[in-house]
């Protein structure tokens, strides 16, 4: 019996499905927010606040963050798998780039929420 030699991590279908699916929820942010902002034209900084005070922008802002982040996360990864050889490099810069997007997930809500 010939046993294949199976590499890689085999995300293959599933991250192209995350990535298609966090893409349109970014364009669909990007067309809401753009409405918004047509609409409420804010020139000064407590115009921005109040577009930001609404609880449904900080909601749909910070659903484009994380995905953003996931989105980020998935093209990184696979660069990091691809281009990186040395296993314990790769490890590294993995850890690296996941702690910096759980940072900048946490530093996102933490400015939305005033946390």
């Amino acid at each position: 019996m010939i046993q294949r030699n199976v590499v890689g991590a085999h995300y293959g279908l599933m991250d192209w499905i995350a990535q298609r699916a966090t893409a349109v929820i970014m364009a669909v942010y990007t067309v809401i927010i753009a409405a918004v902002l047509l609409v409420v034209r804010p020139g000064t900084f407590e115009a921005w606040q109040g577009v930001f005070a609404n609880g449904f922008i900080k909601f749909v802002t910070f659903l484009f963050f994380v995905s953003l982040f996931y989105h980020a996360w998935i093209g990184i990864r696979d660069i990091w798998m691809d281009y990186v050889k040395p296993t314990g490099l790769r490890l590294t810069l993995h850890v690296v780039t996941l702690a910096a997007l759980v940072g900048y997930a946490a530093w996102a809500a933490a400015i939305l929420w005033r946390l």
